[in-house]
């Protein structure tokens, strides 16, 4: 009965009765070894009991002990038998009647005795039982006790009232099932789904394989049967637009679109292997290509024709509308090559008629320009040099002064920077007076100016159509009238002149247009230049040869004999004579345009000719003085000095060897004076 007090006690400290207390009147310890009493858990060897003895601890103790031994029972593991080790019962009978007389030396039992002894603290605890007796106490407790642990019957209210709460709970777990069915539903549902929708991507997977596979054949069928294919078939726009189209850039395009696939076409013809897709498209490429010739043609005659035109520029439609379109001409010279030959023949016969009508119309407007007039009388040994002024044409006028044997400010045509010619209009308006190598320089500049444009545009248009001798032929085909009146002009102006400065300007000029030319790689001009040089040296070498036969005219018209009388002796100067002066400057202007000249040119010969002519002049002159030595070698010691001073300025080596030579005369004659 007390267990069972202790037990509902223990089990529900928190529940109690109006009026009794819960809890034990003694301040609570914790459990330790130290303190007065000993329970249960604190005997040592003994098994702890349990703290609640309900029904319902009793009935899980008793399932999980036989659990627990059917488990054992059940085990794989040999039987065994526990053998006790513990101390006798009669020791632990002696300790619970506190007899602690015995065996102080084992450790249990003196833990035991420290634990059932009692300390001054253990005997001033205070108890306090809430002004209760100590029957009341245990009365209070045990009401307590039945109140808990002992079972009465229900009431029916309770019985109702739990009945309701049960009928509650009921109905929520049909709830509950039923949603928890509603979800089993939708999730088989989606579960369905999911295995559809796997089949589905398992079946787009095998198409998109297959798709793969199919692509990549085709691919592969493609690539093997695409250029077979574009060879034998031609579109409807590229028919429409060879028929037509406008001639521009994208129809030159078609054009070798169409060349290509007829070059394929007879290839393809020429083998054995031909197909029957080949043999439909034959007629129509064939009917294509002679469409295009003959646009091409009536094209390439329309722009021919506009050549002809009053005041056109050629080179203008020469870049425009011929050299966009020069693989046009090669389409026509490889399907119609005959077509081909008389529209380049119809060209150079306009190109020729061109080119001789401008330049006759520019040689006109340079024959206004006035010139100065160097005749025979223009020579070193003349005493009477006249000055004449003329146009190129036989009527003369009386022109300005001028000095045929200086070179001055002529020599800046070859150094100028300027290197286009005199327009038409400028010529015809020049009121000034020139020299022969203005007008020569201005033709021949304009001419191989159009000479090159022209050998240019050829070599781009027919190329690769012809090859480069037959470009050169049609070139020379072309400007043969206009060389030929070049050659015609030079020898008007070198005809009659005495101009030994202006002849060899020319020259220098001449040498300066086959230099450039040969910059410009324009082989075909050459014959013209090599012409005009066949004209200028023999002239060049007929006035030196003038002046040197004038000067030994001079000199054999002196006289053998001092003279006798002491007027004509008084007449006589030591001073240079006039023909040092003119022979001096004439030097000078050879030298000064000979910088670069070569040891083989003729005029080095006939210079050398004229310099002994005037050396031999002044020693025959200087006999006149007679037996006055000292002043016949100061005439020629001036007359030498004058020359090397006068040509002191010129560089090159024709001019070192002139100088080295008069400074060994100067020096010569010095020392002797």
């Amino acid at each position: 009965m007390w267990l069972d007090r202790l037990a509902g006690q223990s089990s529900s400290p928190s529940s109690s009765q109006p009026g009794s207390r819960a809890y034990s009147p003694a301040p609570r310890r914790t459990p330790s070894g130290l303190g007065p009493y000993i329970t249960s858990q604190q005997r040592p060897g003994v098994t702890p009991r349990s703290s609640s003895l309900s029904l319902a601890s009793t009935e899980s103790s008793a399932s999980s002990f036989l659990a627990s031994s059917r488990r054992a029972n059940g085990s794989t593991l040999k039987e065994s038998r526990t053998v006790y080790t513990g101390p006798e019962p009669i020791e632990i009978l002696n300790k619970l009647l506190r007899d602690d007389g015995k065996d102080e030396t084992s450790a249990t039992t003196a833990d035991i005795k420290s634990a059932s002894s009692i300390i001054p603290e253990d005997l001033q605890l205070e108890f306090d039982f809430g002004e209760l007796s100590l029957r009341e106490l245990a009365l209070s407790e045990e009401s307590e006790v039945d109140a808990v642990g002992v079972y009465r019957p229900q009431a029916a209210q309770e019985y109702e009232r739990d009945k309701a709460k049960f009928e509650d709970l009921h109905r929520s777990i049909r709830a509950c099932d039923e949603v928890l069915s509603s979800v089993e539903i939708n999730l088989t549902s989606f579960r369905n789904d999911l295995a559809t929708v796997s089949a589905d991507i398992e079946t787009l997977q095998a198409r998109s394989t297959a798709l793969s596979v199919r692509l990549e054949n085709r691919k592969a069928v493609e690539k093997g049967l695409g250029p077979v294919v574009e060879e034998i078939s031609v579109s409807p726009t590229i028919v429409s637009k060879i028929a037509d189209g406008h001639i521009d850039e994208s129809w030159v395009k078609i054009v070798a679109e169409i060349d290509r696939r007829a070059t394929a076409y007879k290839k393809s013809s020429a083998s054995a292997h031909g197909s029957k897709g080949l043999e439909d498209l034959g007629p129509l490429l064939e009917k294509l290509v002679l469409k295009a010739i003959e646009r091409i043609r009536d094209f390439l005659v329309a722009q021919i024709k506009a050549l002809r035109s009053p005041h056109i520029n050629a080179q203008i439609i020469q870049q425009q509308n011929f050299l966009k379109f020069r693989d046009l001409y090669s389409f026509l010279h490889k399907h119609h090559d005959t077509l081909a030959d008389e529209i380049c023949l119809a060209y150079m016969n306009t190109m020729r008629w061109y080119y001789a009508n401008q330049f006759t119309r520019y040689e006109n407007a340079l024959r206004k320009i006035k010139l100065h007039s160097l005749d025979k009388t223009d020579v070193l040994g003349n005493e009477d040099t006249s000055r004449k002024g003329t146009v190129l044409s036989s009527s003369k006028i009386a022109g300005p002064p001028h000095d045929a044997f200086n070179l001055g400010r002529r020599i800046d045509l070859l150094r100028t920077t300027n290197q286009s010619a005199l327009s038409s209009y400028l010529a015809e308006e020049d009121q000034s007076t020139h020299y022969l190598e203005v007008p020569f320089r201005n033709f021949n500049l304009a001419l191989i100016d159009n000479a090159t444009a022209e050998y240019t545009f050829l070599a781009s248009f027919f190329s690769p159509a012809l090859s480069y001798s037959t470009i050169s032929r049609h070139f020379t085909y072309i400007f043969e009238p206009t060389f030929q009146q070049g050659h015609t002009m030079t020898k008007t102006l070198i005809s009659d002149t005495y101009d030994a400065i202006g002849i060899l300007l020319a020259v220098r000029l001449n040498q300066h247009f086959q230099f450039e030319l040969q910059r410009r790689k324009v082989p075909s001009a050459d014959g013209y230049l090599n012409g005009t040089a066949m004209l200028l040296w023999p002239r060049l070498q007929f006035v030196m040869n003038a002046h040197c036969e004038s000067v030994r005219a001079l000199t054999t018209a002196l006289p053998t004999r001092p003279p006798t009388s002491k007027t004509e002796q008084g007449k006589l100067s030591a001073a240079p004579h006039v023909c040092t002066q003119r022979f001096g400057q004439l030097l000078q202007g050879i030298l000064a345009l000979s910088t670069e000249a070569g040891d083989d040119e003729p005029v080095i010969t006939s210079l050398r000719r004229l310099r002994s002519e005037m050396e031999a002049f002044l020693t025959r002159y200087s006999v006149a003085f007679g037996n006055d030595k000292r002043k016949r070698e100061r005439f020629l010691y001036n007359n030498y000095s004058l020359i090397l001073t006068i040509i002191s300025d010129t560089t090159g080596k024709l001019a070192e060897e002139e100088q080295e030579h008069f400074e060994g005369l100067k020096t010569a004659f010095q020392e002797a004076t």
